[in-house]
C-alpha cells in the first residue's frame, strides 16, 4: 500500500474528517470513538511500610516497602512526588539447570493516586528491575508514575547474571517471553487493593521494544488491560534477530578485514566491527539525498521526511545516490556497497527465497550512531545469544558470521520434550498473522496506540504498519475504533535520530479508553540544548533546540499549512 498526501483507506475515515475540521496538534482531541470505560476515580495511600507483613498472594514474597520523599526520584530533572517503593519476587524455585530463579520486581505507589495501574515493559532481553517510573517519549519527557499511576517493573524471570543462558532452562524461557506478565499482573491488582483500599479503576500496559512486544503479547493472550502503549514493538522478535545475523553476514565482505571492536556488554571479547561496510560519512550521503527527493512532498523543506510511505516509490538508492567510479572517498557509493544495502533494506531472506523478517523503510535516520550500533554491533555481539539460547530447539551458541541461516530459521518453530513451546509460540502474539482475537478487546473497549521510529534498525516500523493492515481486516475495517498508529519519522530505535522524539502517548491513550476521544494529532518535540532530560546530539544544527511537529495516525501526514515557522507544530495539520 502506497501512501499518498490523501491517502484513501479504511484507516484513514477518521484522518480524512479531522483534516476537513482542521485538527492541528495542539488542538483538542474531540472525536469519539465507541462508548469509554468509566473513567478511574483516584485514592489515598492507606499503607506503605506495613505491606510486607499484611499482604498475601499466592507465591508472592515481599522483601521490603518503604515510603520514599517527594525528590527521592526525578525524571527529565523535575521530582516524583512521594511514594511507597515496594519490592519483592514471585515463583522463587530452583531452575531445571541447578540454579536459582524468580520473578523479581518492584512496585511504586503514589500517595496521592489516579485509580490507574500501568505494567512497565522492559527492553532487550530483561534480566534487571529497572525503576518503576513508566517513563515516556525519549527523553524521558514524563512518565506514568509521575502522572499518578501506580507502576510495576519486572526482569521477566531472570536476573542480569543468569542473561548469558536463561534461555536453556525452560520455564525461564517462557517467563520471558509471556508467563511473567500473566503471573505479575492479578499480584500487582490486588496489591493495590490492599495498600488503598480499592483495586484499580483501569490498567494499562506499555514499553518500547521488548517492553512493546510484552504489550502486544499481552493484548493477545490475556487481555487484562485496557488500554496498550506499544512502541517499537518486536513483535516477531525470533524473525528480526535472525535478520540481524543474515544481515551481518551480508556487511561482513565489504567491512574492513579482520577489524574488531568492543561492545560495552561484552567488555571482555573483542567482536568483529562491521561499521566499515557503511560508514558514517556513506550514511549521512544517503541520508541526503533521502532528504532532497522526499523532503517536500509534505510541503515543507525541514528537513524531515514526514511523507514515508510516499518517499519509498519515491527514492531511488540506484540514481540518487552518486556512485563509485574509483575508490571509495565518502562521495558515492560502490556497486558492491548498493546491492548489499538494498538487499538489507528490502528484508532478509533465505536462499529459496523464504522471507526472515521485513522491510525496512528509508529515512534520514538512517545516519543516526543508533542505526549503526543495531546494525553493526549489536548484531554480532547480543543478536548472536538470543538466536542461540533462547530462541532456538535445541539451543546452543551461534557464530554470526558463519551460522546456517537457512537451517537455523526451521529451529525457532521446533519443540522437543524439554521444550515443549516453540520460540516463535512463547514469544509473538498468538495469530499475528491473522489478529482476529482483537475484536474481544474492541467489544469491551480496551484500545492500543503504537509508536515507531521509522529509522529503527533492529524492529521494522514497516512491520508494525503491516500488523496494523492485517488487524484493520481482521476487523473489519474497524481497526481506527480500537487501534492507532504513530508512525515518528527520523526516530530510531525507541528514541533518538534526527527526529522530535519527546512526546505523550499514554495520555491520549487514556482519553481514549476512559472518555471517548480518538488520537489523531499529537504534540511532539525535539530535545536539544537546556532540555531537563537530556540532549539528543543527533539533531541537525539548523534546527530549533525544541522544534516541535504533530505525530499523525496512519495514514495521514504532517503537511505544512503554508505558512508559519518550520519550528512550530501549530504550522502543520495531520491530512
Amino acid at each position: 500500500m502506497r501512501q499518498n498526501r490523501h491517502p484513501v483507506h479504511p484507516l484513514g475515515a477518521a484522518t480524512a474528517m479531522a483534516a476537513a475540521i482542521g485538527l492541528s496538534a495542539c488542538a483538542p482531541m474531540s472525536q469519539t470513538s465507541g462508548t469509554p470505560l468509566h473513567a478511574a476515580k483516584g485514592a489515598a495511600l492507606q499503607q506503605c511500610e506495613t505491606l510486607v507483613a499484611g499482604f498475601r498472594h499466592d507465591q508472592t514474597a515481599l522483601a521490603s516497602s518503604a515510603a520514599q520523599a517527594t525528590g527521592a526520584l526525578k525524571m527529565a530533572g523535575r521530582d516524583v512526588p512521594e511514594h511507597c517503593l515496594v519490592k519483592g519476587s514471585m515463583h522463587a524455585r530452583k531452575g531445571s539447570d541447578g540454579r536459582d530463579y524468580a520473578i523479581g520486581f518492584e512496585m511504586r505507589l503514589p500517595k496521592d493516586w489516579n485509580g490507574r495501574f500501568y505494567y512497565q515493559g522492559n527492553g532487550g532481553l530483561d534480566g534487571n528491575v529497572r525503576p518503576a517510573e513508566g517513563a515516556l517519549g525519549g527523553g524521558p519527557l514524563t512518565g506514568a508514575l509521575m502522572q499518578g499511576f501506580a507502576v510495576i517493573s519486572s526482569d521477566a524471570g531472570h536476573t542480569g547474571a543468569q542473561t548469558p543462558y536463561f534461555g536453556s532452562e525452560a520455564q525461564s524461557r517462557l517467563d520471558y517471553g509471556y508467563q511473567a506478565v500473566a503471573k505479575l499482573t492479578p499480584m500487582a491488582k490486588a496489591l493495590i487493593a490492599t495498600a488503598y483500599g480499592k483495586g484499580p479503576d483501569r490498567s494499562y500496559i506499555g514499553g518500547c521494544s521488548n517492553g512493546g512486544r510484552h504489550a502486544m503479547v499481552e493484548a493477545a493472550r490475556g487481555q487484562a488491560y485496557d488500554g496498550y502503549l506499544v512502541g517499537a514493538p518486536g513483535y516477531r522478535l525470533p524473525n528480526a534477530a535472525l535478520a540481524q545475523l543474515w544481515g551481518a553476514q551480508q556487511w561482513a565482505p565489504l567491512a574492513a578485514p579482520g577489524a574488531t571492536t568492543q561492545h560495552p556488554m561484552v567488555p571482555t571479547a573483542r567482536i568483529p566491527d562491521l561499521s566499515g561496510a557503511f560508514t558514517r560519512t556513506e550514511r549521512q550521503l544517503v541520508a541526503d539525498a533521502i532528504v532532497a527527493r522526499c523532503d517536500a512532498i509534505d510541503g515543507a523543506r525541514d528537513g524531515m521526511v514526514q511523507a514515508t510511505q510516499a518517499c519509498q516509490s519515491t527514492f531511488k538508492l540506484a540514481t540518487d545516490v552518486p556512485s563509485c567510479t574509483g575508490e571509495r572517498n565518502g562521495q558515492c557509493l560502490s556497486s558492491a556497497q548498493k546491492a548489499v544495502i538494498a538487499k538489507v533494506f528490502a528484508g532478509g531472506r533465505t536462499d529459496d527465497g523464504q522471507s526472515i523478517y521485513s522491510a525496512f523503510a528509508y529515512d534520514p535516520g538512517l545516519a543516526a550512531d543508533n542505526w549503526a550500533t543495531w546494525k553493526f554491533t549489536n548484531s554480532v555481539a547480543l543478536d548472536p545469544l538470543a538466536v542461540g539460547s533462547v530462541f532456538s530447539v535445541p539451543p546452543g551458541r551461534v557464530d554470526p558470521l558463519t551460522v546456517d541461516i537457512n537451517a537455523r530459521l526451521p529451529l525457532f518453530s521446533a519443540t522437543s520434550e524439554m521444550y515443549r513451546e516453540s520460540g516463535m509460540s512463547l514469544m509473538t502474539p498468538p495469530g499475528h498473522e491473522n489478529p482476529v482475537n482483537h475484536a474481544r478487546l474492541l467489544e469491551r473497549g480496551a484500545k492500543m496506540v503504537l509508536y515507531h521510529g521509522v529509522a529503527d534498525a533492529i524492529f521494522s516500523a514497516e512491520d508494525t504498519r503491516q500488523w496494523m493492515l492485517r488487524l484493520d481486516k481482521a476487523l473489519g475495517g474497524q481497526a481506527d475504533r480500537m487501534a492507532r498508529y504513530f508512525p515518528v519519522p527520523g526516530m530510531a530505535h525507541c528514541s533518538g535520530g534526527p527526529s522530535t522524539d519527546q512526546f505523550d502517548l499514554l495520555t491520549p491513550l487514556v482519553r481514549w479508553v476512559e472518555h471517548g476521544q480518538a488520537p489523531q494529532a499529537v504534540p511532539a518535540r525535539a530535545h536539544g540544548v537546556g532540555h531537563p532530560g537530556g540532549v539528543n546530539a543527533e539533531l541537525p544544527a539548523g534546527w530549533a533546540p525544541s522544534r516541535s511537529r504533530p505525530l499523525c495516525a496512519y495514514p495521514s501526514v504532517a503537511t505544512y499549512k503554508g505558512s508559519g515557522s518550520l519550528e512550530d507544530a501549530a504550522s502543520f495539520s495531520c491530512r
